[in-house]
């Protein structure tokens, strides 16, 4: 029997045996990284040489068919739509005009320089030279994934490099489209009306009809296969529709990305799969399919493809570093972003691929022998393919080592032997319905490099009569686990008996040390007396972490706008720099816009931290609580709003506070929002304080202290200067 199953297994070369084909591309994707890594080397480029060897160029074991071609046109896409979803939107904004001037430079350097080769180099005719400046303009962005796993996709220099990219590209594929119409006689007004129309649409639908479909979609389909099998098809609809207004599909991706960007925050589980399911195998595809394109035999048997290899390599990658170079002199960057720049540009695959293929495939006449006479001649093609197997290359080391370098430039040295500030998250749950949103809550909280886990706490009453009780506690459990753990994140469940809820979660704060607590409020509760009475204020007296109370009306990746209003005098009081930085972090963690409702002596301390902890936030004026209900004018349809408020006797409390429950029910009721109750050491046990008071100098009066505090909380901010002023 056995004999006959392996009689029936076809083992010949080429293999075309699904199963084993995709087991040995599995191997491929699992054991090139691991032993290239040890040899430091990009992972990347281990994919890429692993494709040219089991490929048909190579010892043959398999064709570069049509799967291969899907699952790597799929893995090109999502390089594109990932570099637009994980850009900082507000960032790509501000740089816009740096990402103008590099993706000019990067665009107009490679075509004068690839023109010229073309015409007294390689002795093509002008049309042609120009379509082989337009490949070595264009570029993939296919070090990003080594960029993203260092987590500097934030960073300015990966931000320009992205925004021009999406220019040059842009420009180039269009030059392709000029080019292909011009050795059909195709181009004239009509055609160019054509074009621009069709952009037009092409524009109109992927960046402002797709986001709506999209925000509608994911707020009323919960199911997580739905959701990400719903943004696989936006993306290649997006794709699709490119092609159609006469542009590539990665221009289409990359839009598609930007559209959907604020809708899939960095820290939600959607974002999760849809890195996860790209880096572990769409992505590797792609790579592997680019590899089997690579013949290293040209080398040895065609001197003429040598010459145009090594002239083509030696223009692209000369123009793009030209280019960076430009880039990084103009706006006075370091040598390890302009590594970012260079080896971001500098990687020709899926447009140039594209172009030579097209160019090759063009047959613009006859010549006397009854040959064809293509666009590109076949020297061109071969050339080509050495050139991507360089050019990958030199831009998975270059990334890689500028992405390393920025990365440990941006770590304080100094600090060390000082352990990170204690963060400790607990979430008492209630039910399955808000679970997870005060889950999703505490996930955008934390700090985004932090390894601190989260607590789940469910108490049960035993003198209840209700058998379900724990059963019904567990299931709660689960569902904040299961949230927790779709976005790889530490979870502990806690389950306790005591017949008082507020003593219950007061003692789990002391036993577990926990700097912050979140409670949740239903949709459906009232915000009344009864509940600040009979829960908030309990534990307001009884604990001293950083209390939230927040009410998810509706999903937190849905929030377009956060709006923080911050009380006067705020800075003064010791919990200010422990509620501050999570703010920060919700800024990181998010991409919605920030907006701070704060007096004129606060907004001058926050800029000074802003200064050396750049997030996007716009100031607005905010002079007190006498007229707190004037902010329902600035309110819209998907705010956030986040009201920091004070304990009774402390700096920034106010008498109208006492009021919110009022306010909120008038102003609020149909919003999402979050109530912030600063730490106040009294008596007891305060861990983040304890922490600071083992690590300052001390004795230090209460403004020294909260100086201080802020310095050593925001100690790893971006070019830090000095320290932060003392509050007044």
């Amino acid at each position: 029997m056995s004999m006959m199953l392996l009689a029936d297994l076809n083992l010949s070369l080429p293999i075309t045996h699904p199963g084993m084909k995709f087991l040995i591309i599995l191997v491929i994707i699992l054991l090139a990284p691991l032993l290239l890594t040890r040899l430091k080397i990009p992972p990347l480029l281990g994919l890429i040489v692993a494709g040219a060897i089991v490929g048909p160029k190579g010892f043959g074991l398999m064709e570069r068919d049509s799967g291969i071609i899907l699952s790597g046109t799929a893995g090109l896409l999502y390089i594109m739509f990932l570099a637009g979803l994980e850009i900082d939107f507000q960032d790509f904004k501000s740089h816009s005009k740096k990402s103008l001037v590099f993706g000019m430079l990067t665009f107009l350097i490679p075509m004068g320089l690839g023109t010229w080769v073309g015409l007294y180099l390689l002795d093509l005719s002008m049309i042609s030279s120009v379509l082989l400046a337009s490949m070595f303009a264009s570029h993939t962005l296919i070090a990003y994934p080594i960029i993203s796993k260092l987590g500097i996709t934030k960073n300015r220099a990966v931000t320009v490099a992205v925004g021009g990219t999406l220019i040059t590209d842009t420009l180039a594929l269009l030059i392709l489209a000029v080019i292909v119409g011009m050795s059909k006689g195709q181009v004239d007004s009509i055609f160019w009306i054509k074009l621009m129309v069709s952009l037009l649409i092409f524009s109109a639908i992927v960046l402002w009809v797709m986001p709506r479909f999209a925000k509608w979609f994911l707020k009323f389909n919960e199911d997580a296969i739905l959701q990400y099998v719903f943004i696989l098809g936006l993306v290649f609809a997006g794709a699709l529709m490119a092609e159609m207004a006469g542009l590539e599909g990665i221009i289409g991706a990359f839009m598609v990305g930007l559209a959907l960007n604020p809708l899939i925050p960095r820290t939600s589980p959607l974002m999760n799969r849809v890195e996860f399911v790209g880096n572990a195998i769409f992505i590797p595809f792609f790579l592997i399919g680019v590899g089997m394109l690579v013949d290293f035999r040209v080398f040895f048997q065609d001197e003429e493809t040598i010459k145009v290899a090594v002239v083509m390599t030696i223009t692209a990658t000369l123009a793009k570093y030209l280019a960076a170079l430009g880039t990084q002199k103009i706006f006075n960057y370091s040598a390890n972003e302009r590594r970012i720049i260079f080896g971001l540009s500098n990687a020709q695959a899926a447009a140039t691929l594209a172009a030579v293929l097209i160019g090759y495939n063009l047959i613009i006449g006859i010549d006397d022998a009854g040959n064809a006479i293509r666009l590109l001649p076949e020297s061109v093609l071969n050339g080509t393919i050495v050139m991507i197997l360089i050019t990958c290359t030199l831009a998975s080391i270059e990334a890689q080592r500028g992405a390393k370098g920025i990365v440990f430039s941006e770590s304080d040295l100094s600090d060390q032997n000082v352990a990170d500030l204690p963060e400790r998250f607990l979430v008492p749950v209630r039910n399955e319905e808000t679970a997870e949103e005060l889950i999703n809550l505490a996930i955008n909280l934390k700090s985004p490099d932090s390894k601190s886990g989260i607590y789940a706490l469910s108490i049960i009453n035993p003198e209840q009569q209700d058998s379900n009780a724990e059963v019904k506690a567990q299931k709660t459990l689960n569902k904040a686990s299961e949230r927790a753990a779709a976005t790889d994140h530490n979870l502990y469940e806690l389950l306790r008996y005591d017949t008082d809820v507020s003593k219950g979660i007061s003692s789990v704060v002391y036993e577990n040390k926990a700097t912050d607590l979140i409670l949740g409020l239903h949709v459906q509760q009232p915000f009344d007396e009864s509940f600040l009475g009979n829960l908030t204020q309990g534990l307001l007296n009884k604990v001293n972490t950083t209390t939230y109370i927040y009410r998810p009306f509706s999903p937190f990746s849905s929030q377009r706008r956060i709006l923080v209003v911050i009380p006067p005098k705020a800075e003064q009081e010791l919990g200010f720099p422990f509620w501050l930085i999570k703010i920060w972090n919700l800024a990181k963690n998010s991409h919605a816009r920030m907006i701070f409702y704060v007096s004129e002596p606060s907004r001058e301390y926050i800029e000074e931290i802003l200064a050396n902890n750049p997030i996007r936030i716009e100031f607005r004026e905010f002079a007190g609580w006498e007229e707190p209900e004037n902010l329902h004018i600035q309110l819209r349809k998907d705010d956030f709003v986040i009201l920091i408020l004070s304990r009774k006797g402390n700096h920034s409390y106010h008498p109208k506070m006492e009021d919110l429950p009022d306010l909120v029910n008038r102003w609020l009721k149909e919003k999402s929002f979050l109530l912030v109750y600063p730490n106040q050491p009294f008596s007891g046990s305060f861990p983040a304080m304890d922490f600071l008071h083992s690590t300052l100098p001390g004795p230090l009066d209460q403004m020294e202290l909260i100086s201080q505090a802020v310095n050593k909380i925001f100690k790893k901010g971006k070019n830090q200067k000095g320290n932060i002023p003392k509050a007044n």
